[in-house]
């Protein structure tokens, strides 16, 4: 039982500061021959109608990647709930999937375990989850939602919310773990992407 591919929009979430990378723009930062960005368009694609990214800063570098550019709504790069607010409110499908840029290796059955999470347990949202050395690590910017959850995220950010975890609270959420912990590796140093590109 899952929700058709059709019916789904898909986000690259790239509005950070990238602070841990010198303030480099992460998504634009080579990787194996192309944008990190770039790959991840890739790999989300083949599971949603249509691939948005969420960018703050060289808007003109991600609309050369062939798709559409949202900068956040509200400034001073408020995290990625204002990643998701701009992708809710750009957003024409029932449902809206968000990836992050920095881990170009997600699975490629995402959506689909997701979905079928969301539709068997009557979510508002479903987000990704691993089990690395017996412990439970949330990913939660790995998440696919409704698009009415923007009726509970515009009073959350308007009240100066910005924890994900906390808004998650306000709805009926739960996690979907998956077994491969290394697709989800994500780069925050120069160091991680040497490490990734192997």
């Amino acid at each position: 039982m899952f929700i058709p591919r059709d019916v789904i929009s898909g986000l690259v979430l790239s509005g950070g500061q990238g602070r841990r990378m010198g303030g480099t723009d992460k998504g634009l930062q080579p990787f194996k021959g192309a944008p990190m960005a770039m790959h991840t368009i890739m790999r989300l694609e083949p599971q949603v109608d249509v691939v948005k990214i969420n960018a703050n800063r060289n808007l003109a570098a991600y609309e050369s990647l062939g798709v559409s550019v949202l900068p956040d709504v509200i400034g001073d790069f408020a995290g990625p709930l204002a990643g998701f607010q701009a992708g809710l409110e750009n957003c024409e499908h029932p449902y809206l999937v968000t990836v992050p840029c920095d881990s170009p290796r997600f699975p490629m059955d995402l959506v689909e375990k997701l979905s079928e999470a969301l539709i068997i347990q009557d979510l508002d949202l479903a987000y990704a989850a691993t089990m690395e050395n017996g412990e439970l690590r949330t990913h939660p910017v790995f998440a696919l939602m409704k698009s009415s959850v923007t009726d509970s995220l515009l009073p959350f950010l308007s009240g100066g919310g910005r924890k994900i975890d906390k808004w998650f609270e306000s709805m009926k959420t739960n996690y979907v773990v998956f077994d491969d912990v290394a697709a989800f590796a994500n780069v925050n140093t120069v160091e991680e992407l040497r490490a990734l590109q192997g």
